[in-house]
């Protein structure tokens, strides 16, 4: 199968290391020419939503990150009736996993999709259009509840991981966590999901921000 895929460097190292090697895979910057292929991902789409009028019209379905948008309101905002656009947990750390957490605009889509994942070798396990899908759901918010722990002076982030790793079972603390998607995905993921649920538990502790606001100038 022929795939266009963007984003960036890491993400696209993660979903090579995970796609069948008989993938034929074309890498293009966006602003670029899209390639023509069988499918078209992007792993950074969730950042730029507005990259779907480029994509609206074209021949092919559309695998796009979306953890902090919903598919459905993306559509419809731009005014885009495109059908086979799907979701997927683009964040980093997610990508290489032995299932793919996806979703789908439109639901009667899913399982002609399915055949077309499994041949490139992703293993879709399908959850609901909504912000944040599932596991970043739960995850973040452990996240930020551990950042309230250490804000209070509870205990420190290295206890905390040993703690959640040792009473859960977990494969990483919720700081190793945070080390390996990026603060600054996880600010915005729990930014994304207060906006969208209100839910206080996605309110982002001010420790997290104030890390996430220090991240953001070393980067620039």
């Amino acid at each position: 199968m022929n795939i266009a895929l963007t984003g960036s460097a890491s993400k696209i190292a993660e979903l090579r290391a995970k796609l069948n090697a008989t993938c034929n895979i074309k890498e293009f910057q966006f602003g670029q020419d899209i390639p023509n292929a069988d499918l078209l991902v992007d792993l950074d789409f969730d950042n730029h939503p507005d990259r779907i009028m480029a994509y609206a019209h074209l021949n092919m379905p559309l695998l796009l990150s979306a953890v902090k948008v919903e598919l459905i309101s993306v559509l419809a905002h731009f005014g885009i009736e495109k059908k086979d656009v799907f979701g997927l947990n683009a964040l980093p750390g997610f990508i290489n996993r032995e299932l793919s957490e996806c979703s789908a605009a439109y639901d009667a889509e899913k399982a002609a999709f399915t055949a077309k994942l499994d041949a490139i070798g992703l293993k879709p396990e399908w959850v609901q259009d909504r912000v944040g899908m599932v596991s970043p759901r739960i995850l973040f918010m452990i996240i930020n509840e551990a950042y309230y722990t250490v804000q209070e002076g509870t205990a420190g982030k290295a206890d905390i991981d040993t703690g959640m790793k040792l009473g859960t079972a977990y494969p990483h603390g919720p700081f190793e966590w945070v080390d390996m998607i990026g603060i600054q995905e996880v600010f915005e993921v729990l930014d994304a999901l207060y906006l969208d649920t209100r839910d206080e538990r996605y309110k982002i502790c001010s420790l997290l921000k104030k890390e996430a606001a220090a991240a953001r100038i070393t980067a620039h």
